[in-house]
């Protein structure tokens, strides 16, 4: 990914600012020349970002001026729903002749999503040597580092010197090569194609001309297996702070390579799909339809109104006790509600902790501990808060004493159900953050009610 720096009257302006209410009321009124004025100067990323921020008959008015001189680089940064929406608009000779433009991780990233019978289609447009390296892609697992990588690489025998290196990269510049747009290093491979080293672009420039690359090379490299799920290649570049790495294949041969800026596009991509599963929704739900957020949401919601209901369900069996003793309407949302809260808080702490590897085997157990302990002292300080204000607000000192035993019990098994279910959803390969919240909304509210109602059933009555 690249990033354009404009410059204003001598002052450094990182983005481009267009004010799309203007660009809106030229679009209204078939001011053509007025709307390439306006979208001239973006750069490709910002435009995505105003075609994403368009209404979908804007976006095809926009669309319809610029027509197939878009950028083919806009549609890598374009949100799914909103590039499946211009493609269908611009259609399929526009999109075979944008992805030959881009690199082969980018062109694969648009291919993917078109349906078989249009992805057919493009892939026959293609020129042949293109189109290889666009199935090969496709051909891997989605969301693995085959997805990922960048099949231009830079890649010479172990037995060349950097003047040849560097001559060879030269050569291919000018004679509109195969060099990719953009790389870090540069792999040594020995006569199988299997890496032996690699060298980043800062030490090539710095060496002599004499210099075998053997003897340049950094040996330590990590290689990443073409299978591995884009999650775990994020987790490396972190952990290594890699900034690209080769790509292998089940017989130990370079295949490709991954850079950082496309490991800071799944890194955005799945902690937004992180937060969007644990809100029920979709990653693309701000762009969809209004009938398919319906369609969507529907089946979440489903889910949550069984848990409601269940949690009613335990509201009834004491129908009698709150029949008796009003005052147990107006409390036992707190208990629930507290408990809910302080399992969130702990529940977030540990899907985090699952997603950045921060919690394992060794120490899942030191943490569930620690995360009682934290439930006990805070389920002790607001039992005496919330008992001190019942006990005051209706003039009963069992009432408080009831509501802070009930705190405490909730507040302890929403630490322990926090910490717990993702551990068990994570173990029994379930994402944790699709699945969590909706089960530790039901253990607080079943566990809060009925530990206030019986206790107040036991004590009071």
């Amino acid at each position: 990914m690249s990033t354009d720096t404009e410059h204003t009257d001598g002052v450094a302006n990182p983005v481009h600012v267009i004010d799309e209410q203007l660009l809106v009321d030229a679009i209204a009124s078939g001011e053509r020349e007025r709307v390439q004025e306006l979208i001239a100067p973006l750069h490709y990323s910002d435009l995505a970002d105003v075609l994403e921020h368009l209404s979908a008959d804007e976006r095809q008015a926009l669309v319809n001026v610029i027509g197939v001189d878009l950028d083919a680089d806009v549609l890598s940064e374009l949100d799914d729903a909103v590039r499946e929406d211009i493609i269908e608009h611009l259609g399929v000779d526009y999109v075979a002749s944008a992805v030959v433009e881009l690199e082969t991780d980018d062109a694969v990233q648009v291919v993917e999503d078109l349906d078989e019978e249009d992805q057919k289609q493009v892939l026959d447009a293609i020129p042949v040597g293109d189109r290889a390296l666009i199935e090969e892609g496709l051909a891997y697992p989605e969301d693995s580092a085959g997805r990922l990588m960048q099949r231009e690489v830079v890649t010479v025998p172990e037995f060349w010197t950097i003047g040849e290196t560097i001559d060879f990269m030269r050569e291919q510049t000018d004679d509109g090569g195969s060099l990719p747009e953009q790389f870090y290093d540069i792999f040594v491979i020995d006569p199988q194609f299997k890496p032996l080293g690699s060298i980043p672009l800062s030490r090539l420039l710095r060496g002599k001309r004499s210099d075998k690359v053997i003897d340049t090379m950094t040996e330590e490299m990590k290689l990443i297996p073409v299978a591995m799920d884009q999650e775990e290649v994020a987790f490396l570049f972190r952990q290594r702070d890699l900034v690209s790495a080769p790509v292998i294949d089940d017989d130990g041969r370079l295949v490709g390579a991954i850079t950082v800026d496309d490991v800071v596009d799944v890194i955005h991509e799945e902690h937004e799909e992180d937060i969007m599963r644990m809100g029920g929704v979709r990653e693309d739900d701000l762009y969809d339809a209004a009938v398919d957020t319906v369609r969507s949401r529907f089946s979440w919601l489903l889910v949550n109104l069984g848990t409601a209901i269940l949690a009613s369900v335990i509201i009834g069996f004491f129908e009698g006790t709150i029949d008796q003793i009003v005052a147990l309407a107006v409390l036992m949302p707190i208990v629930a509600s507290m408990g809910g809260n302080a399992g969130t808080q702990t529940l977030t702490v540990t899907v985090r902790a699952l997603a950045m590897k921060e919690l394992t085997t060794t120490n899942a157990l030191r943490v569930v501990g620690k995360e009682l302990i934290v439930s006990g002292f805070n389920g002790v300080l607001f039992a005496a808060l919330t008992g001190g204000v019942a006990w005051f607000w209706f003039d009963s000192q069992a009432i408080g004493v009831v509501i802070a035993m009930a705190m405490i019990v909730n507040m302890v098994v929403a630490g322990l159900a926090g910490t717990t279910i993702p551990l068990f959803l994570e173990r029994n390969g379930i994402d944790p953050a699709v699945a969590s919240s909706v089960l530790l909304t039901t253990v607080t509210d079943v566990v809060g009610f009925a530990s206030f109602l019986g206790l107040a059933a036991w004590f009071l009555l």
